[in-house]
């Protein structure tokens, strides 16, 4: 399937679905009467869902099922009880009696329409939105009017251009407020507003500033929402249609000549040619649904494309999703048609490359392989596979080692970011991932963050936690040692000192059970272990663990029984505990705080560590581990021996593998030859960028495979090119463990290949003829190999169908882990009595100063594909180093300021830039940077967790030279950073109903109700 089918119902109502942030409803079952015929329905829900899911056509120009009853178009006007009212903003109630074509509902339908178009220039034929999807093209339709009886009337505002992205036309805008209602309420980054009080309203940008000037991320719900083009994609501008992108002077002529038209003819004639220039646009322009590449959340959505040039990403049916996105998954793909695109395999030759054809490349690599393994055996090899890239590829990643090789040498960036969460949740209650999905965290009454800037790293989830707690459904309390978005939203926002959530956790812990507050029946009932935690935490007093900290004991009190008497708690973390020296045995002591206070296994609970990577959840969950093949079954169980024995001809390895962090040493030492990298830049990306240079420089041969000439491809002896994600059909898994199909949107680029044929070449070549046609087939071998995945099949997951593993046989999946048992032996989850690892690179004397490290929401991790899109590169132009406020006017630094920063592994020269985001001796490095010499893993070392060797970035000192030169701030004027949001509650709609102009379509009084908490029923609404 390369295109996704679109129901075929009127105006735009194949988006009229259940995903994305709003709720079916949840009231009892109901039966209401429409147009004579009777429905069942849902107390509470808007009337208008009742009246969609009875399939009754209706206009319906502002309601997006997503966003709520919005009341600001009027045109689903119908006839309740004898009333005229607004079908969205009435809820359902017991036996209401609808008519929805009265001849007093279609006229306020009729004039509610006409108001609207008098904001807007129908010229649909020239548009670049007549796409078949545009709702006030479609309700045109559907109310079969003839003749517009109020003329346009410009605005008398400029279009705004300033964003890289997308521009607002004024002129075409009809105020319904979808965009102002996504910013505020979904996306909750309340840049969007309407200035109702005005004589000309208009959408505004922080209260009236240029969009490029503004709080604006960039995130693209306000241009997925509009239903018109006053939003629109710059990239769709004149690229669309057959008349749209003609010289100004011909295309303000064709309009002139189809109004002309209209007064003669009527509109209807006009609508016909519209039509049939969109249906014409279908043969060229395709629609393909896809998975985001970017971080783990997920995020599903049709992309259109003419040719290989990206129209849009359109977005609307996706599970993690619905209508949101972040800037890069709506905006970010420019790096997949980018100019230095590898095209044919590299091979080197003395200090130089030459191109050369695929037969010679991938028969070198086998050639080079076999040699290695007879002269040094099947361990001199290691394999690493790329996070991102389909599932499928990372199985066959670990199927080459372990089969072709025959090593356990191979493995995944998860080593570098989530392995210690893996660990420490599969030491309490037997699964190593998300125990819910987002839904679940949405219905958290206590959202609880730790060492995560969860709306930079994993914005679209972010999105759900902000809205819930706007929406008053959540409360959230935010760890961490530095001040994101999210921390100045929270409830409570905490800094600890750096590396010591492992006391907090306990001494909370301790204090829960100390008094009495834990959850005795799910202990007693669900879990073993107490008396040996118990005594493992004996010492964690509130009192110590202020010290420890720096947290007061009273906020740790409050916050324990906070904790105990909430109904339903979710924590999330991320690399601010994994990367420690104590990663395992902080993530572990999350669960356990989880366990004690009974937060498993009901809706709105659970253990969550954030996913950074698009399918790195997918690549762990493949085998790509040097002690586990797929579905987390351990090398040396005896029945998965048995079943790879029956399906490879092979007996598996006993012996651990080398892990990524144990490969360069191993390198370096002369055990390990050779590596096949995929899709990684680990010379950037790994601890002590220096210390793997060196191990690099010792291999005797290194393969990589990427889509540009990396840095890690510098010390190469083949690179092969590989096609990107929108160029092959696969699966990811997200961080909720959910399944999801790709489609190919485009044909590979000319000279690269998918991953998994590249391994099927080299495979075919070393005598294991695989003979993969398709990917499903390598999915039906994952199915026979692993329980987990028993019932994941490619029919299943067919469109925007997706399963959360473990899936029985039937297929039937597991949202939410851990409703009746936890996944050992006896059903009972496991205590675990973990230890306090101090951080080893605390600041001294020589270096005085703690050096953090992460993310940015422009970029993605070390900018290779971020960087190759000019919008997101304008507003976030290279690396930096934050400095607190007081540490500048200590050292006299200004934004800026070139400085050093030294490490005992490295060097590297940033500007400077002061802020009140960190404080003290602190500092932050994003992951990005335009040059690989400015990386910051120059200044990290090799110490690590000291159970799974994940590298801790996150304990590292450094001193800062400060350097002569003053350049620009790092940070352009046109970051969304130096914006000033306007929050409010939404559209406030009240305010256009409190207008002098206002008056009801037909002139009655509507039933209003209250469209506030109308709005806040329908979005806050459990599942």
């Amino acid at each position: 399937m390369e295109q996704t089918d679109h129901l075929p119902t009127p105006n735009d109502a194949h988006i009229r679905s259940t995903v994305g942030p709003t709720r079916p409803a949840s009231g009892p079952a109901v039966d209401i009467q429409i147009d004579g015929a009777t429905f069942t329905a849902f107390t509470g829900e808007p009337l208008v869902d009742a009246i969609n899911r009875a399939k009754i056509e209706l206009a319906q120009v502002c309601y997006h099922p997503q966003l709520g009853p919005i009341q600001t178009c009027d045109t689903c006007s119908v006839e309740i009880d004898g009333q005229i009212g607004r079908a969205c903003g009435t809820k359902v109630a017991a036996g209401m009696v609808v008519r929805t074509q009265t001849n007093a509902a279609r006229a306020a339908q009729r004039d509610a329409y006409d108001r609207i178009v008098s904001n807007h220039d129908l010229y649909c034929t020239v548009c670049d939105n007549n796409n078949g999807n545009c709702t006030v093209h479609n309700t045109l339709g559907v109310l079969g009017i003839d003749h517009q009886t109020r003329p346009f009337q410009p605005k008398g505002y400029a279009k705004d251009d300033s964003n890289p992205f997308y521009r607002y036309d004024p002129d075409q805008c009809i105020l319904c407020g979808r965009c102002v209602e996504a910013c505020q309420n979904v996306q909750v980054n309340e840049t969007l507003s309407i200035n109702w009080e005005a004589e000309q309203p208009r959408v505004l940008w922080d209260g009236g500033k240029p969009i490029g000037e503004s709080s604006c991320v960039s995130c693209g719900h306000c241009v997925t929402v509009c239903p018109c083009n006053a939003l629109q994609e710059k990239s769709m501008l004149g690229q669309a249609g057959m008349f749209t992108g003609i010289p100004l002077p011909v295309w303000d002529a064709a309009i002139d000549v189809v109004k002309g038209v209209e007064i003669s003819a009527g509109l209807k004639p006009i609508m016909n040619i519209s039509d049939i220039e969109s249906a014409a646009r279908d043969r060229y322009v395709k629609k393909t649904k896809t998975v985001c590449t970017y971080c783990g959340v997920g995020c599903s959505f049709d992309v259109w494309t003419d040719e290989r040039h990206i129209l849009k990403v359109e977005p609307g049916l996706g599970h993690a999703n619905g209508i949101s996105t972040c800037v890069k998954g709506k905006f970010g793909w420019d790096y997949v048609n980018s100019g230095d695109r590898l095209t044919a395999p590299l091979i080197r030759d003395g200090d130089r490359f030459r191109e050369a054809s695929w037969d010679e490349a991938l028969d070198l690599v086998a050639r080079r392989f076999m040699e290695i393994r007879e002269q040094h055996g099947p361990d001199a090899l290691a394999f690493v596979a790329s996070s991102k890239a389909s599932n499928e590829e990372a199985f066959l990643v670990q199927k080459f080692a372990r089969q072709v090789i025959g090593t356990n040498n191979v493995d995944n960036c998860s080593r570098y970011c989530q392995s210690p969460a893996s660990k420490g949740l599969a030491l309490t209650v037997g699964i190593g991932g998300d125990s819910g999905t987002i839904r679940d965290i949405e219905n958290a009454s206590l959202i609880i963050t730790v060492g995560s800037n969860t709306a930079e790293s994993h914005p679209v989830l972010a999105t759900r936690v902000k809205r819930a707690q706007k929406l008053g459904r959540t409360k959230v309390v935010v760890f961490d040692i530095r001040e994101h978005e999210l921390a100045t939203r929270a409830d409570q926002f905490l800094r600890p000192k750096p590396g010591t959530d492992f006391v907090w956790l306990g001494a909370v812990s301790k204090f829960i059970l100390d008094n009495d507050l834990e959850d005795k029946a799910f202990l007693a009932g669900r879990v073993n272990g107490l008396d040996e935690f118990r005594e493992s935490i004996g010492d964690f007093t509130l009192d110590y663990a202020e010290r420890e900290t720096g947290l007061s004991a009273g906020v740790l009190e409050a916050l324990a029984r906070q904790i105990a008497a909430e109904e339903r708690v979710c924590v999330l973390w991320a690399m601010g505990v994994t990367q420690q020296c104590g990663g395992t045995d902080t993530s572990a002591a999350i669960s356990n705080l989880l366990l004690i206070t009974g937060n498993y296994g009901k809706l709105g609970t659970g253990a969550y560590p954030l996913r950074g990577h698009n399918n790195v959840q997918g690549a762990s969950d493949m085998g790509a581990m040097p002690d586990q093949v797929s579905g987390y079954q351990n090398v040396t169980d005896e029945l998965t021996v048995q079943r790879h024995q029956r399906e490879w001809g092979v007996t598996l390895r006993a012996q651990r593998g080398l892990d990524n962090t144990q490969m360069l040493d191993a390198a370096i030492h002369g055990q390990l030859k050779s590596m096949w990298i995929t899709g990684e830049e680990m010379s950037l990306t790994d601890a002590n960028a220096n210390h793997l240079q060196e191990g690099f420089e010792a291999l005797e041969f290194l393969v990589v495979q990427d889509l540009y000439f990396t840095n890690t491809a510098r010390y190469a002896d083949v690179v092969f090119p590989a096609a990107a994600s929108l160029e092959k059909e696969g699966t990811f898994t997200n961080t909720e463990r959910r399944i999801q199909r790709l489609y190919e949107v485009m044909p590979p680029l000319k000279g690269t290949r998918p991953d998994w044929q590249i391994y099927m070449g080299v495979a075919d070549r070393m005598g294991h003829r695989w003979g993969y046609t398709h990917p499903s087939e390598i999915m039906a071998e994952i199915a026979r190999l692993t329980p987990s995945f028993a019932g994941v099949t490619y029919e299943r997951l067919e469109g925007y169908n997706t399963l959360c593993w473990p899936v029985a046989e039937d297929g039937t999946d597991q949202p939410l882990l851990y409703t009746e048992r936890f996944n050992f032996p006896d059903g009972k989850a496991r205590l675990y009595a973990g230890k306090y690892r101090p951080r080893q690179q605390a600041p001294n004397e020589e270096f005085d100063l703690h050096l953090n490290s992460g993310r940015m929401l422009e970029h993605f991790h070390e900018g290779n594909m971020t960087f190759r899109v000019e919008g997101i590169a304008l507003t976030a132009p290279d690396a930096f180093v934050e400095v607190s406020q007081e540490l500048a006017a200590e050292r006299q630094i200004q934004s800026g300021q070139w400085v050093r920063l030294v490490s005992a592994h490295g060097a590297v020269r940033l500007q400077a830039l002061v802020t009140g985001r960190v404080n003290d001796n602190e500092l932050y490095v994003p992951m990005n940077a335009r040059k690989a010499q400015d990386a910051v893993n120059h200044l990290t070392g090799s110490q690590g967790d000291s159970v799974t060797n994940t590298p801790a970035y996150k304990d590292n000192r450094v001193r800062m030279e400060i350097l002569g030169e003053v350049g620009a701030n790092p940070l352009p004027a046109r970051n969304f950073r130096w914006g000033h949001p306007t929050p409010q509650t939404g559209v406030e709609v009240e305010r256009k109903w409190a207008r002098p102009d206002y008056v009801y379509p037909g002139g009655e009084l509507p039933m209003l109700g209250d469209s506030l908490n109308a709005r806040v029923d329908a979005l806050g609404a459990d599942d």
